[in-house]
């Protein structure tokens, strides 16, 4: 199905393919493109459903802003680094126990200012250290094996199988490795918006809603400095979003509905016009900005959704 394409000039350039489904406030599917009913990998749209496994399996999360790092894909700005440090250190562990693989911040303007700073790529600055902080103060408090944590046997990663499954609504299709090295759980994009609807839905302190409002309140612990995630929720009142890799999406908010989509070919410059379109079918406007398409550093068109 194609749900956008890149107009250059009034021409169409290219297009992208993809699927997308939104759902009314019950959670019943008000309009579909694609196929929404078969396991894909949702990537870092997983996390908030993990950090709900954590938290239920004795995540001792110190305040709400270190559930909103758990449950993020940050930017690698020095507050985020800082705060996984944190997380790391209240659990009697330092940096050096994150399994997930160094990495240059995914900011731009960071990036920039740790090389000319002489630095080098840091496992903390990788965009899922607060995960895997989470992840290993979850297992310091119930003594399990800090190694291993990311193998997939693991007690931890068992637990959080059974909690993603849970709240997806249905059994997980695959368990394959995400790019942080830490398992990821394949289900429908239907059951990827079904999930985020639970979690805005929930009752107030269960640690689905605890993991909702934190993310809510601290946008920018879950992206960062002008991120898709952070502005969506600053902009929106209630709403809960979480991007992942490979042109993932997924958002709900409270009273409403939920929509997910993925972009076939994993492109991320289709993402917000398709969003913005679908979110429209529920009545909410996304403060959502246009997508340029530059030809000699000017706008000479646009990327738009077509669905």
């Amino acid at each position: 199905m194609i749900l956008a394409e890149v107009v250059r000039s009034g021409f169409v350039e290219s297009v992208h393919h993809g699927s997308v489904v939104v759902l009314d406030s019950a959670g019943t599917v008000k309009d579909s493109a694609g196929d929404v009913g078969s396991p894909f990998f949702p990537r870092s749209s997983n996390k908030p459903l993990q950090t709900v496994g954590m938290l239920r399996a004795g995540l001792p999360a110190r305040e709400a802003a270190d559930l909103a790092l758990i449950s993020g894909s940050h930017l690698g700005e020095p507050f985020h680094a800082l705060r996984a440090g944190e997380i790391l250190a209240a659990a009697g562990l330092s940096p050096e126990a994150l399994g997930c693989p160094p990495a240059l911040p995914a900011s731009e303007r960071e990036r920039d200012a740790v090389l000319r700073a002489g630095g080098a790529a840091r496992r903390i600055l990788m965009n899922c250290s607060g995960k895997h902080a989470g992840m290993l103060a979850t297992c310091v408090a119930n003594g399990w094996p800090v190694e291993s944590y990311r193998d997939a046997g693991h007690p931890l990663q068992v637990a959080l199988a059974q909690t993603v499954a849970e709240l997806a609504g249905e059994p997980i299709a695959a368990t394959g490795v995400d790019g942080c090295g830490a398992p990821v759980f394949a289900f429908s994009l239907t059951a990827l918006a079904r999930s985020f609807l639970r979690l805005v839905d929930a009752e107030a302190g269960s640690p689905e809603r605890r993991v909702a409002d934190a993310m809510r309140a601290h946008p920018e612990l879950v992206h960062g400095t002008g991120g898709d995630d952070t502005v969506l929720m600053a902009g929106v009142p209630g709403l809960l979003a979480k991007g992942g890799a490979e042109g993932v999406q997924a958002v709900a908010v409270p009273g409403v509905g939920a929509v997910a989509f993925k972009i076939s070919d994993g492109a991320a410059r289709a993402r917000m016009p398709l969003l913005r379109a679908a979110l429209r079918r529920l009545g909410v406007d996304a403060p959502v900005p246009p997508v340029p398409v530059l030809g000699g550093g000017e706008t000479v068109g646009e990327v738009r959704a077509t669905w």
